[in-house]
């Protein structure tokens, strides 16, 4: 049919006009045959007219609309379908803004997945630290000495209510401890006393199952072969390991059922230190002539030498400089081979060498609670603090946590350099309401 606007050509069906851009009436797209305007009807459109402005004004926006509807479909040849992107639900509200639960310092006690808003602030002075609810609690090794249980009562007080998390304490022994350590079961050792453990704790390194944080206390000495300081200005003969081999001393320390046999105590059973002992007073030659006692605690060790010293009787035994007894009371250690390499990875007839004690932690910790292992590479527990919390306890007949406490509250200006502003206002708070760390074993 022809447009009733431009009279070009155009497709019977269409409904607007491709040269013009008119809109054609559903009469004009499909006239019947008799109703086709005749060819002097045109006049009637001509430029100038009602009719023909009209057509003209239809016509420009056709040409519009054309131009889009090319232009549009132009573009899009060719062009992929946009990727639907579907977004997760928002599980994170503060994710950009407030750290995630292991870096906060106070983070709520209903927060699910990250901390509440106002956790990044500093509590206030009387307020105490909520524990997290992400994570699992942070274990303690339990060691069986005191200067070991300070210092884990200490830090689980201030990591409890300085940063909010959980702790436990663990006991056991020794090795059965670190293994522990190592396979992640607990997180934190207060105590690895080197050389005792360097086997084991050489071969973890290697393995990547536990990292050093730095130095626990300072170091140390340790002795199988210790005799209280009256002894030694009664038999100022008795000096050397080998004069234990001597039947006047061997009388000197024997009981009525050690069959004449010098009683010596070794360390308590189930530490690192009872191997090393063994292979001593059998690198000594002395294995027939000592009648080996296995304590079965710490405690039994040290009550035996108390009781002994008490009464000025004999005692020969295994001790160390940071042991109870030893700040405590005067004790001699014999004289020994000194130390070497060649003997001590040999028959190990050579005294101890200078013991280094260590903080360890598992490999895991740094990076899932970093501000825990921020807190700890800046302990600094020396052993003139340990005297001064031991002396303490002694004067008072107080309990390992009952020093833990006095030393918190008495030594502010030490811990406070270890914890951010936040942790110090939690610890102050827990401090000035009395309470305990609940993680302590019996809480």
């Amino acid at each position: 049919m022809d447009c009733p606007n431009c009279r070009n050509v155009i497709p019977d069906t269409a409904q607007f006009c491709a040269y013009c851009g008119a809109t054609l009436t559903p009469a004009a797209a499909a006239p019947p045959p008799a109703a086709a305007a005749p060819r002097s009807a045109a006049a009637s459109t001509a430029p100038g007219s009602g009719s023909s402005r009209k057509w003209l004004f239809i016509g420009v926006g056709g040409i519009v609309v054309l131009v889009i509807v090319a232009v549009v479909a132009y573009l899009m040849m060719g062009r992929e379908p946009e990727p639907t992107i579907v977004m997760p639900p928002p599980t994170v509200p503060a994710a950009t803004s407030a750290p995630a639960p292991e870096a906060t310092s106070a983070p709520a006690p209903e927060a699910t997945s990250a901390p509440a808003p106002e956790a990044t602030s500093a509590p206030a002075a009387n307020t105490l630290v909520p524990p997290p609810t992400s994570g699992d609690a942070i274990a303690f090794s339990d060691l069986d000495w005191t200067s070991a249980r300070v210092q884990t009562r200490i830090a689980q007080y201030i990591i409890e209510h300085g940063y909010g998390y959980a702790t436990s304490a663990v006991s056991g022994g020794t090795d059965r401890l670190f293994q522990s350590l190592r396979e992640g079961d607990i997180q934190v050792s207060m105590e690895i006393w080197l050389p005792l453990q360097e086997s084991g704790w050489n071969q973890a390194r290697v393995e990547g199952d536990v990292e050093y944080i730095g130095a626990s206390m300072d170091k140390d000495w340790q002795s199988t072969f210790v005799i209280p300081s009256y002894l030694r200005e009664e038999y100022p003969g008795l000096d050397h390991v080998d004069d234990l081999k001597d039947p006047r001393y061997q009388e000197l320390f024997a009981t009525a059922s050690s069959d004449g046999k010098a009683r010596l105590f070794t360390c308590a059973v189930g530490w690192a230190c009872q191997e090393i002992n063994d292979a001593q007073i059998d690198g000594y030659d002395l294995t027939g002539h000592l009648q080996v006692v296995r304590p079965d605690s710490e405690q039994a060790l040290f009550d035996g030498l108390y009781r002994a010293y008490a009464k000025r009787e004999p005692w020969l035994g295994y001790m160390w400089g940071t042991a109870d007894p030893a700040i405590l009371l005067e004790l001699v250690q014999l004289e020994e081979t000194p130390y070497s390499d060649e003997c001590w990875f040999t028959n190990r007839a050579c005294a101890f060498k200078e013991t280094t004690i260590l903080i360890a932690v598992h490999s895991d910790l740094p990076s899932h609670t970093p501000e825990i292992y921020d807190f700890l590479t800046k302990w600094s527990f020396t052993t003139a603090d340990y005297q001064g919390v031991l002396q303490w306890m002694e004067d008072n007949g107080a309990a390992v946590e009952q020093a833990a406490l006095n030393w918190l509250k008495g030594e502010g200006d030490s811990w406070m350099q270890w914890v951010t502003e936040e942790a110090r206002a939690g610890i102050q708070a827990a401090l000035t309401a009395g309470v305990d760390a609940k993680g302590w074993p019996g809480q």
